[in-house]
This record gives C-alpha cells, sequence and structure tokens, in this order.
C-alpha cells in the first residue's frame, strides 16, 4: 500500500588466531570434492585472481565452525573470490510459482509471521557512565556535521562536532501507517532502522522489515509506503530511490515445506510510486551462482540471504570489473558472508566475492577503486574494518584492535570514507562512532547518551552515523 497525506504532522522530533576444528576441516573436504562435480560458470573478462581474501578459512569450534567451513568452501571451489559471471548459459532451477495464501497451512501462516516481525533491539550492551563526543582531536579529525539514527526513538538527529544537537526529525510509524497496526512490534517499527538526509532538509526513512517514509524538515508525511523496506537505501542522482525489501511466503525451489524470506532491490520514484522490483533471491538462481546457494543449505534458513546493503554504482571499477558499471548495485549478505554486484536490467548476479569476513555489512565502493566493508566477526567477538583490491583482493589497510581495546558490533555496524582520508566507524551494538586516522589513532569519538531499556540499562542502538561535509546545505534550519 502506497499512502500520501497532504503533509500530516508528525510527533516533534592481523591474521585471525582461531583453529580449524576437525568438524570443519571435513566439511571442507567433503563439499569441495561435491562442488568441483557440479561446477559452476564465471569466465569474465578478468582471470582467476582469488587470493590470501577468498581462500581464507577460519573456523571455531562447534556447529558454527562447521556451517562457515562450508561456506568457505563453497566460496573457493565457485570461484566466488571475485569473479565475474558471463551471463551466459544455462539460467538456474527458478520456479516463478510460489504458494497462494489460500493453499498455506496453519503453521507456515505462523512462520511467516515470525520472519516479517523480526528487527532489531532499542539496545542490547549495558550503558557506560559517559556519554556525548569523548575525543575529538580539532587538527587531526574531520569537519562537518553528524546525522544518525538511535534506538531509542523514532527519528533522526543532526549534531555538531562537539556533540550539539541542532535539529531532530521524528515520526511515529502509525502517524505514517495509521491503518497498519498489525505490523507493529516493538523490535521493528519504534525505531528507524536507517535513514538519508536531503539538502532541504527532508529524510528518508526505513522501519525495519515494515515500510518506507518520507518527511519534510518538520516532520511531516510527504508520502509512506509500506513495501516491507529494511536495512538499507540509496538515492541515485536522477532522484529515484533504490531500497531493500522484503516478503516472506513459501518458495517451493527453496523450500517446499517451510516459508523463507525473499529479498528484493526495489526502485521507487521520488514521490514514493514502486518503479520496478528485482529479487536478490532470483537473480543469484538465475545466474551461474544457482549451484552456490544449493550447496549451502539454504533451505534450513528462513532469512536466506539476509541482505543488509544497497549500493549504486557508478561504474568507476568497470574498466577493471565490468561487473561493476553505473547502474548495477553492490550488495551485502550476511548470512553467506558475501558481497555481490546485481544487474537490476539482466536480473542477474554478476559477479561475486566471498572474503575472510564473518557476518559483513556495508561494503562501499572507494574513489580509488577500492572496496571498504565492516567486518562484524561475530564468531570472533571482535569486529574491524577492512580496505581491500576488489580484482587482486589484497588487503589494503585494516583496523580492528585487539580483543582489550577493540570494537564489536554483533548486528548492524557500518563505515565511510571521509574527506580528510580518516575513516569514520558506526559500533553500532556499543552505541558508538569513531573517526580513525590511517596510523590507527581514534581522533574524534561520539558515545551515545540515549538510553534503552525498560530501566534504560542499556546504552541506545546507533545504527549508522554519516558525516555531511562542511558545505551540505543547512539553510533550512530554524534560525
Amino acid at each position: 500500500m502506497h499512502v500520501n497525506h497532504d503533509r500530516m504532522p508528525c510527533a516533534a522530533n592481523s591474521t585471525r588466531r582461531i583453529l580449524p576444528t576437525l568438524l570443519g576441516t571435513l566439511t571442507i573436504i567433503v563439499v569441495v570434492a561435491f562442488l568441483s562435480v557440479v561446477g559452476c560458470a564465471g569466465d569474465g573478462a578478468e582471470t582467476d585472481t582469488r587470493g590470501a581474501a577468498a581462500d581464507t578459512v577460519a573456523e571455531s569450534d562447534g556447529a558454527g565452525a562447521a556451517q562457515s567451513g562450508l561456506r568457505r568452501a563453497a566460496s573457493a571451489d565457485l570461484g566466488l573470490g571475485g569473479r565475474n559471471d558471463s551471463n551466459a548459459g544455462v539460467p538456474g532451477r527458478w520456479i516463478e510459482r510460489t504458494v497462494t495464501d489460500e493453499e498455506l497451512t496453519p503453521e507456515q501462516q505462523t512462520e511467516i509471521r515470525r520472519l516479517e516481525s523480526l528487527g532489531y533491539l532499542a539496545g542490547s550492551r549495558s550503558a557506560p557512565g559517559v556519554g556525548g563526543v569523548t575525543v575529538h582531536d580539532r587538527e587531526l579529525a574531520g569537519t562537518g556535521h553528524n546525522f544518525y539514527t538511535s534506538g531509542h526513538f523514532p527519528g533522526a538527529l543532526l549534531m555538531d562536532m562537539n556533540g550539539s544537537i541542532l535539529h531532530e526529525w521524528r515520526c511515529e510509524f502509525l502517524t505514517a501507517f495509521p491503518d497498519r497496526e498489525d505490523l507493529v512490534t516493538e523490535d521493528r517499527t519504534h525505531r528507524w532502522r536507517r535513514a538519508h538526509l536531503y539538502p532541504n532538509g527532508d529524510v528518508l526513512a526505513i522501519f525495519e522489515g515494515a515500510g518506507i517514509i518520507k518527511i519534510d524538515k518538520d516532520s511531516n508525511v510527504l508520502w509512506a509506503a509500506d513495501n516491507g523496506a529494511h536495512h538499507d537505501l540509496d538515492v541515485h542522482p536522477d532522484g529515484r530511490i533504490f531500497v531493500l525489501t522484503r516478503r516472506a511466503h513459501v518458495v517451493p525451489e527453496v523450500n517446499r515445506r517451510s516459508p523463507v524470506l525473499e529479498d528484493y532491490v526495489t526502485i521507487m520514484s521520488s514521490d514514493g510510486r514502486e518503479l520496478d522490483r528485482v529479487s536478490v533471491l532470483e537473480s543469484f538462481l538465475k545466474s551461474d551462482y544457482a549451484r552456490a546457494l544449493i550447496a549451502l543449505d539454504m533451505e534450513h534458513h528462513g532469512d536466506v540471504t539476509h541482505t543488509n546493503t544497497v549500493e549504486i554504482l557508478d561504474g568507476r571499477l568497470a574498466d577493471r570489473i565490468p561487473a561493476f558499471e553505473a547502474d548495477n548495485v553492490l550488495i551485502c549478505l550476511r548470512r553467506i558472508d558475501t558481497i555481490a554486484v546485481l544487474d537490476l536490467e539482466a536480473g542477474r548476479i554478476r559477479w561475486l566475492m566471498a572474503g575472510p569476513w564473518l557476518g559483513p555489512h556495508q561494503p562501499t565502493v572507494l574513489p580509488n577503486g577500492n572496496i571498504l566493508i565492516f567486518d562484524n566477526g561475530e564468531e570472533l567477538e571482535i569486529s574491524r574494518v577492512v580496505e581491500f583490491d576488489p580484482v587482486t583482493q589484497e588487503t589494503v589497510w585494516q583496523y580492528g584492535g585487539e580483543p582489550e581495546d577493540g570494537f564489536y558490533s554483533k548486528t548492524c555496524g557500518s563505515n565511510a570514507l571521509l574527506a580528510n582520508g580518516n575513516i569514520l566507524v558506526t559500533e553500532s551494538d556499543g552505541g558508538r562512532a569513531f573517526e580513525v586516522t590511517r596510523d590507527g589513532t581514534i581522533v574524534w569519538e561520539y558515545s551515545n547518551p540515549a538510553r534503552a531499556g525498560d530501566r534504560g540499562q542499556f546504552i541506545a542502538a546507533l545504527f549508522e552515523m554519516v558525516r555531511l561535509p562542511e558545505d551540505f546545505p543547512l539553510d533550512w534550519l530554524a534560525p
């Protein structure tokens, strides 16, 4: 449903030191043997340059290690280390038909409701005794303003480098979607997962797994679409909005018994109309990487890919990797520790890489053609940010610290290159953002002063902090 509002008011607003287990090692041997039989095409314009990044297998004890080993083995054998899909040959085994609502059993209906309600906690880590800007080296830190979303409320904040709040946007879910009480859950409709600020003060915001809204600088709703938007969005220079959406349903090709979450890249007009929608799952299964997903045992996971990032490509890497041509999108699939390029026009995955990261978020192409990615390191319980060359797959730079002084976010997380060459990192679960130099010095740090939990015992999550450049227009701010 797409709702247009007549400006209705909202409420004011190092190498990893982990030894492979025997189980993991055996799993790798079995899967590699299997995949060497089924194979997977992927010729492209580049030679196979799989290096340490793609070949590394990092295991930990237990069943989780075996599954991780399965993923790594599949990627190593199938050329997932940055090879191009030939975009030719026999399509994957996709079945267009899905089970209708009338055919669903009560158990399937219950599972659909559970999958659709998945969201994020307002906070999960004990609150520290300090809040606000805790480090600010004015000579080495960047300048500008900070725009961010916090787990403690359905809104976004604009803050200067000293921690002073300059503006707040706020909109409750039922204000934007008054007829969708059925979508309300604590974990997804009580906060914004991601937001985008326009130069005129308008804001796009995602209610996780429920919908996307656009509001003006005074928090009046301009439009709202309950399209299952989740995780991330990007705005094209021509005004179109590219947003991740999802639908829980039975897809027989994946699982004939249990519903799954199918992710889409949905393209919307600037006024909120849906223009096109491309299935991430279908794009995999119609590509030369179909066997990769099948080998990864996706039928045992309702959230089969967990797509968490979408970035519109501008073509800067296309001379080295043709798949990176303009208007294709870079996506990240947390469930299979993979990043990929999706050709929206062809509806196919054109390039894919599984590197030495676990549960990653926010891959972004840098001006020099490298890619920066937030490696959550969920099985290690220590995160890092990594810059790597997608052609050679060599790590160019990384920052992660050590367990005693590092950072960790099991969920979410973000990173961005700043104009001064420093990296801005959002440690979501820790409610913290910091700016780090290339030599590993933290020159600016912010700890969220907002609290979450029924007793205010948790620091509110920071889903993403964006540094706006000094020349970003702010003339719409109230005097």
